[in-house]
């Protein structure tokens, strides 16, 4: 069973509400999986980091980037970083703003960024996009994401009021081809 670890960021409970999604989704994959908010890293987490097969990272995009709380957790895994300690193991990530585009892909940029430096191997969405007339809000894949899953949810709006179904059904879907890919991954290694 591969050991999949979800880090986060959430300011305001939807980036939060989406990591969830995602890992109902990687639980319906077959994965043994569970979330760390970045506030909660502490030795075991970090230690529970560096035994995972892969490490999905999701962090909301404030003001063009991921937030400060994502970035001083992906400052303080230059520890692991020195050892190469996440080299090889899956990649991915996602993230939430409050507009359809809200510069979103300078996040999930940034994200694939941190794991390349990290020697990760990055997995994308790995769905299409809902880009025809008869699409609606809650289709998959509404916003258009491909190197990562992307969400919207309105300034306004709560946790409870969003993201969307169809950004959580996606975020589901993501999270079960992030199992796939990294079961796959994992039965092509040497033991």
């Amino acid at each position: 069973m591969s050991k999949i670890i979800i880090v986060y960021h959430s300011g305001y409970g939807h980036t939060k509400k989406l990591a969830e999604a995602v890992l109902a989704g990687t639980l319906d994959g077959g994965a043994d999986a569970r979330l760390i908010a970045v506030g909660e890293l502490d030795d075991a987490a970090w230690a529970e980091l560096d035994l995972a097969d892969a490490i999905i990272f999701g962090a909301p995009t404030y003001m063009g980037g991921p937030s400060a709380d994502f970035k001083k957790f992906a400052d303080a895994s230059s520890k692991p970083w020195m050892g190469q300690k996440w080299k090889d193991k899956i990649a991915a990530g996602f993230t939430n703003s409050a507009t359809m585009n809200g510069d979103k892909f300078s996040t999930i940029q940034y994200l694939i960024t941190l794991a390349m430096q990290h020697s990760m191997i990055w997995a994308g969405l790995g769905i299409m996009p809902a880009n025809t007339k008869a699409a609606t809000r809650n289709d998959l894949n509404y916003v258009g994401g491909f190197a990562g899953l992307l969400s919207q949810s309105p300034a306004d709006a709560s946790p409870e009021e969003a993201p969307s179904p169809g950004d959580l059904d996606t975020a589901k879907v993501f999270g079960a081809r992030i199992a796939a890919v990294t079961a796959r991954w994992k039965a092509g290694q040497p033991a």
